[in-house]
């Protein structure tokens, strides 16, 4: 006869997180939203009052975020949200776009129902975010939904890469929202994914691998200069490249 599960591991309660911790989550969320930018401040008596926590925890939490490649310590300016150059942001957009093609090309048409399933909650997500007062969760359930677009192919390994990257994404990602803010709301921003899921639906392959590389997440690598600090000879060809595909993209909408 088997024995049940000892009580005390089945009810037992998890510690809440630590106020350095939650301090962690909610900084991690201002850099990733794009409230705290590439190159700004952390400025630690601002946030003490904004995030209702004293210096310790904050400080704890700012370690943590260094640790992650969030936060950089600067000479004569102190911490400030990590840089990103435009031969990081070549680095990030095209290894991001070459794992979301072979993810299409291993993945549509979808042999899955899970998968199928899972890309569908994650844009049902994603729609309800954009609802939300402030539509602070756009960014991250953007970046969830993409993640299931990659999960298509039921290839682990491509999948664990795109996630290690999450961070990086997510704030190439909040500089394209802040990019098209002009131009498109929140929900607006939710509706641009549903050609994405009703191509996967459909099964198109073609469709949606174009519709991914042309659906406005490359909308802020038109705002950056050739003569932008921190450029490589690589990373001005791919732009350059970049913004011809754009140009005969839209000539063909």
């Amino acid at each position: 006869m088997t024995e049940p599960d000892h009580p005390s591991v089945a009810r037992r309660i998890s510690a809440p997180p630590s106020m350095s911790a939650l301090a962690a989550e909610a900084l991690r969320d201002m850099v990733l939203a794009g409230d705290l930018r590439p190159g700004d401040r952390v400025i630690e008596n601002r946030l003490t009052e904004q995030l209702g926590v004293s210096r310790p925890p904050l400080r704890e939490a700012m370690r943590v975020l260094e640790q992650e490649g969030l936060i950089v310590q600067v000479p004569r300016k102190g911490a400030v949200v990590a840089p990103i150059t435009p031969h990081d942001i070549y680095e990030i957009v095209s290894l991001r776009e070459e794992i979301e093609q072979i993810a299409v090309r291993l993945g549509v048409p979808v042999r899955s129902r899970e998968r199928l399933e899972r890309l569908r909650l994650a844009f049902a997500n994603l729609e309800a975010a954009a609802e939300e007062p402030g539509a602070s969760r756009v960014v991250e359930t953007s970046f969830a939904f993409h993640l299931a677009v990659v999960g298509l192919a039921g290839h682990k390994r491509l999948e664990d890469v795109y996630r290690s990257l999450s961070l990086q994404m997510r704030m190439c990602m909040a500089m394209n929202r802040r990019a098209r803010a002009a131009i498109e709301t929140a929900r607006e921003d939710a509706a641009r994914h549903r050609p994405l899921m009703e191509l996967v639906e459909a099964g198109d392959l073609e469709g949606m691998a174009h519709t991914l590389a042309h659906h406005g997440q490359r909308t802020f690598l038109l705002t950056i200069e050739d003569d932008a600090e921190g450029h490589s000879p690589e990373s001005r060809a791919w732009f350059a490249r970049i913004r011809k595909e754009e140009e005969e993209a839209m000539r063909h909408d």
